[in-house]
């Protein structure tokens, strides 16, 4: 069916959908994903019954056969009483009070991804096909079991194939590995088993091939569209002079997402201005920074991934992201996940496990993790905390990485990331177990960014968060011990290294 949209005065989009529609709500999501709509929505439709004058779409059967002229209609977001109230400049502000941290809705989330925001699935669901193909394959499929015949692909619809496949692809990750492709094409070949071609290796190697080709195109076309995660790769000079693309490496959904709808560069400057304008008061007011952070997003995520500022740069520009509750909302921003909650859930149940398997194999690692053990036994109060900070102390031990370069008691020159224990000022050296550390700050770029943290997991956590938020490259020193704090602790990607896989096995045998 072929649709004219009016997204605005200067905005009219052609589309063609090659499949059946059933209801408004799939309607609604083909529109999302192909014109990259982040806001909730209404659709009307010009009735030829009455003149061509626009009408609310309320059923899928309302629409004319074959053509129809369609108009967005974005639905204004409901703020809250809070929200509305300091929606200027010069708001009055307002203490802020500590309260759960509340996540966005993903319906509120500048999304490129469809509304699922999910990690990589798998099994890749192979998405439905326009009607005719579909018909062809379920025919093929009989036809294949009843005898072996192989279907005949055209190439229409090999191509209509590949093009709904491809949009499926793009919808979780922009750059796929040719592994994950062939993966796509096993399962493709496994829910419709006529599509096989016996004559190159595994029966679907020439689909990896097709799939492969088929994104680069796709991603080409996004580019020349202007899609933000995928553009930004016209220029990849990296800091250090060579070449390195600018993708989603660490299972981010939210990579680079692009403007919103209704929204331009100059408005979220305006945005920007009114936020960092509340960061100068004295006492801030939570529910402004939130919404202003939320509204800036797509731009604070083009400054950091394709302009790669100093961190004392966006410390200056950005002060609000250094807030504890907005590193644990920018994380969620840019993968979907809830870092404290994942993160600490996590801890309570692997810390004992840990411990354990620390305990089982102290004499390995020589007296670096027996120290921290001996020390874990000196405790009688507050035994639980030091139990989680213990296991978190030793995984750099465990990793054969050093633990120096994570966990520091002064502020050394060169330091480029870090937990700094604060200790209390009577002489004594840091050590987090036997409880002398009055505090805990995260050190990035030889910059305190976030201090005054009660304890060494949240100071981890919030170092974590960051490294994610300001698109940081993980420590090669510390390669394997972030890696299990990303795919152990926050289950943030499967494949995991040789090192890690070992780790968590042995741990979670305990």
């Amino acid at each position: 069916m072929l649709f004219r949209v009016v997204l605005g005065p200067d905005n009219i989009r052609r589309l063609t959908v090659n499949e059946a529609l059933d209801s408004v709500h799939q309607l609604k999501g083909i529109l999302r994903e192909s014109l990259q709509l982040t806001q909730d929505f209404e659709i009307q439709f010009e009735d030829p019954e009455f003149a061509n004058e626009l009408c609310n779409l309320s059923d899928i059967s309302e629409l004319p056969p074959e053509k129809a002229t369609l108009k967005i209609i974005n639905k204004a977001p409901e703020l809250s009483d809070d929200v509305s109230s300091v929606s200027s400049l010069d708001t009055a502000s307002v203490a802020s009070s500590q309260s759960p941290t509340s996540y966005p809705s993903p319906s509120s989330m500048p999304l490129r991804r469809h509304e699922n925001s999910e990690q990589w699935p798998s099994p890749f669901p192979i998405p439905q096909f326009s009607y005719d193909v579909e018909l062809r394959l379920v025919k093929g499929n009989e036809v294949y079991r009843q005898n072996g015949t192989l279907l005949d692909v055209s190439r229409e619809m090999k191509s209509n194939i590949l093009n709904a496949i491809c949009k499926s692809v793009f919808s979780y990750k922009a750059y796929p590995t040719k592994n994950e492709l062939a993966l796509v094409a096993a399962e493709l070949v496994k829910k419709h088993p006529c599509l096989k071609d016996p004559s190159m290796g595994t029966c679907y190697d020439s689909w990896t091939m097709s799939l492969f080709y088929k994104v680069g195109n796709y991603r080409h076309k996004l580019k020349e569209a202007g899609c933000s995660e995928v553009s930004v790769n016209r220029r990849t000079p990296g800091k250090d002079g060579g070449k390195r693309l600018k993708r989603a490496k660490r299972c981010e959904v939210n990579f680079l997402p692009d403007i919103p709808a209704g929204q331009c560069q100059a408005s979220l400057q305006l945005e920007k201005a009114a936020l960092m304008e509340e960061m100068k008061k004295r006492h801030h007011n939570s529910t402004f920074i939130s919404a202003k952070m939320e509204m800036t997003f797509s731009l604070r995520r083009k400054e950091i991934v394709d302009e790669e500022p100093l961190v004392a740069d966006v410390l200056t520009q950005w002060p609000a992201l250094f807030l504890e509750e907005q590193v644990y909302l920018e994380f969620y921003r840019i993968t979907g996940v809830p870092l404290k909650d994942t993160f600490f859930s996590s801890l309570d149940e692997y810390a004992p496990k840990i411990i354990k398997l620390y305990r089982s194999r102290s004499g390995a690692f020589g007296e670096d993790l027996k120290s921290l053990l001996d020390k874990l036994d000196q405790k009688t109060t507050n035994v639980v905390l030091h139990r989680k900070t213990t296991a978190l102390q030793g995984l750099p031990v465990f990793m054969r990485e050093n633990t120096n370069s994570l966990f520091k008691s002064c502020l050394q020159p060169g330091t480029q990331m870090g937990i700094l224990s604060v200790i209390e000022d009577d002489g004594a050296t840091a050590d987090t177990v036997n409880g002398n550390v009055r505090c805990f700050s995260v050190i990035i770029e030889e910059h305190i960014v976030v201090d005054d943290l009660p304890d060494l997991p949240t100071a981890l956590a919030l170092l974590f968060g960051l490294i994610y938020a300001l698109n940081l490259k993980y420590p090669d020193e510390l390669k394997y011990t972030f890696e299990t704090l990303q795919k152990v602790f926050m289950h943030l990607d499967t494949n995991l290294s040789a090192r890690v896989l070992s780790f968590r096995n042995k741990m979670l045998r305990m």
